[in-house]
């Protein structure tokens, strides 16, 4: 009896100290973004971390990488749930880029706005392009940004084909990708299924029967060993498919 008082507690603390926190952050979205550009992704990443632990989810880090990672890079990962999109920025320096939809999640959205996302509408060649100069401008300019070259949510396994948007930002820029697998052991929880809501899949992060999520980061991959933005979408492909076949077969 003892146990379960002690963990209520400790999820109402939990909860508490996060609501006031996303209080706090939605208030300061209101101020200039000049003003907010230069403290905000700080916070906003403090925000991901105690959002994490909110849900209640075991997060790893495996540093698989055999070298530091370098400074300025362009973070890809696979993308099997809604998690990642606090996942990712609670554990790497990074500004992530989104679908135009999550600008409209409730706190969530502003939250992330004022934080620096960038947004794409997938469907629309346009919007495509336009994210891509946004983004080979933001990493020209010192920042790094993740981003999820199946280009949405796919499951638990990988799509058959990754985009070639990131490697062809990668080449231009000059700047390597640091990929990433994610691999949440309780995938009928995480994974990320329509017509599901982000109200569903809060609730199953937090009653998963698992809730170890593995974010495993390997060596940067430098864009100068390839020819162009095919034969480097192939070998990266290839090398998830073996981390798939490594993790999760």
């Amino acid at each position: 009896m003892l146990y379960y008082i002690i963990r209520i507690a400790k999820f109402v603390v939990l909860w508490l100290d996060f609501a006031a926190l996303t209080a706090a952050l939605y208030l300061l979205t209101f101020m200039p973004k000049r003003v907010l550009d230069r403290f905000y992704p700080g916070l906003f990443r403090f925000w991901c971390k105690v959002f994490v632990h909110a849900l209640g989810v075991d997060l790893r880090l495996h540093q698989k990488n055999r070298y530091p990672l370098p400074a300025r890079y362009l973070m890809v990962a696979n993308h099997p749930s809604a998690f990642e999109d606090i996942g990712i920025p609670a554990l790497f320096p990074v500004y992530s880029l989104a679908k135009e939809e999550v600008r409209d999640w409730w706190f969530a959205g502003r939250i992330s706005w004022a934080a620096g996302t960038l947004y794409v509408q997938r469907e629309s060649r346009e919007s495509r392009k336009a994210a891509a100069d946004a983004i080979s401008a933001a990493l020209m300019a010192g920042k790094n940004i993740a981003l999820y070259p199946e280009g949405g949510c796919q499951g638990r396994r990988l799509h058959t084909e990754f985009k070639h948007g990131a490697f062809d930002i990668s080449l231009r820029t000059g700047l390597p990708i640091v990929p990433v697998f994610l691999h949440y052991e309780a995938q009928d929880d995480f994974e990320w299924r329509n017509p599901q809501t982000l109200l569903h899949k809060l609730w199953h992060f937090m009653r998963t029967v698992n809730s170890r999520a593995n974010y495993y980061v390997f060596d940067a991959i430098d864009p100068k060993q390839f020819k162009d933005k095919l034969e480097y979408n192939q070998y990266v492909y290839k090398l998830y498919l073996q981390w798939q076949a490594k993790y999760l077969e």
